[in-house]
């Protein structure tokens, strides 16, 4: 059976009269930096998610780090986050100076406990960063509650999350700024990269418009340091035909996890992804966790699946703290023994929309088959 992790392919044939359509407008039009789709992306996406201002950027790093220069993050600020994620979302801070301070998960979520977080605050800390990982958002009231008191920006990454919603309201506006990446294989994914950065706030909004277009609002006359990078033309065409589809999706997504659960539900040593009741999880990713009391544990079962011929991944198999690139010291942390042990623990299975039912009874039968 003929399985993808992802199966951008399948998508691609789907929509791909409109998909071309745009493009070939692109390509006719010759705009393709900063070209009229640019712009109008930028207020579709706004308005899809509830918010006032997105300006295309050119991928998911580019995006966290527009927001921490927008923010004044430097030398001597130290930016909480969680060690559970990919590397660019404390590298960003690191680019600039600051000092990433990592606090532990919550176990169920995945995200970044607002308990740790509290206990890690300084007279340095600037921000906090929370990830909507895997699709579900981040305890929101709790990191804002936080934030609010002690005065610090909140810089949501939402890379993993465009759609998902936290007590009604979409990610990406409920911090100061939010954070998108379009890597192909992201919910709302382009043919290359893309990113953006989200506010509803005037001088942000213009500040990180600056920032992106070498600190300058006019042509050559550059009034800050800044750094280039454009969501291009042809990436805003392609995002603005899938915007259109992004409910569509991720509804394709929750039921998918939804047949998983249920195949998984009586698995003793599997523990299927957690929903909290108040939040609507995307599911970019189905992650689930085998216990290390299990034969093998989850390595284990990961060889299994390459036998049958199962995709599947590890995000993420060493948390940031433990990586070469923290080990001088350019790092704080609490205790991260949560973080430790789900890394020990998570393993993803195939999750998008083109997924069927006859391929996920295979891959849940795989499981099983090894689990017992």
């Amino acid at each position: 059976m003929n399985i993808q992790m992802v199966d951008l392919r399948g998508q691609y044939h789907a929509i791909q009269r409109e998909i071309d359509a745009a493009i070939e407008e692109v390509i006719d039009g010759t705009a393709f930096i900063r070209g009229p789709q640019v712009g109008e992306f930028e207020e579709r996406l706004a308005n899809y998610l509830g918010g006032t201002y997105a300006v295309g950027v050119g991928n998911g790093t580019d995006a966290l780090q527009i927001a921490m220069m927008a923010a004044g993050i430097g030398p001597g600020d130290e930016v909480i986050t969680t060690a559970f994620t990919f590397i660019a979302t404390a590298e960003t801070a690191a680019l600039l100076g600051a000092t990433p301070v990592f606090a532990d998960i919550d176990p169920q979520t995945f995200n970044i406990d607002p308990a740790s977080v509290e206990e890690l605050i300084t007279e340095n800390t600037k921000a906090i960063v929370p990830v909507h990982l895997f699709g579900q958002p981040a305890d929101m009231d709790g990191i804002l509650d936080i934030a609010r008191r002690h005065g610090l920006y909140v810089i949501e990454d939402n890379a993993q999350g465009i759609g998902s919603e936290y007590k009604g309201r979409k990610t990406g506006y409920i911090g100061d700024i939010g954070c998108l990446s379009f890597f192909p294989s992201k919910n709302l994914g382009c043919y290359g990269d893309g990113g953006a950065v989200l506010t509803d706030d005037d001088d942000l909004h213009r500040m990180m418009r600056m920032i992106s277009n070498h600190g300058s609002e006019k042509k050559y006359y550059n009034e800050i340091i800044g750094v280039n990078s454009r969501l291009d033309t042809l990436q805003a065409a392609i995002l603005h035909v899938k915007l259109r589809r992004l409910d569509e999706y991720n509804a394709a997504r929750r039921r998918a996890a939804g047949y998983y659960n249920a195949r998984f539900q009586e698995c003793e040593f599997v523990t299927i992804p957690y929903h909290a009741p108040d939040r609507t999880h995307v599911y970019h990713q189905y992650t689930i966790r085998i216990s290390e009391e299990l034969r093998g544990g989850r390595d284990g079962l990961a060889d299994h699946l390459k036998q049958k011929g199962v995709p599947h991944a590890i995000y993420y198999p060493v948390p940031l703290h433990q990586l070469p690139v923290f080990s001088d010291g350019k790092c704080r942390m609490g205790d991260l023994s949560e973080t430790e042990l789900a890394a020990r623990e998570v393993i993803s299975l195939p999750m998008h929309t083109e997924l069927t039912e006859e391929q996920q009874d295979y891959i849940a039968d795989c499981v099983i088959q090894y689990v017992g």
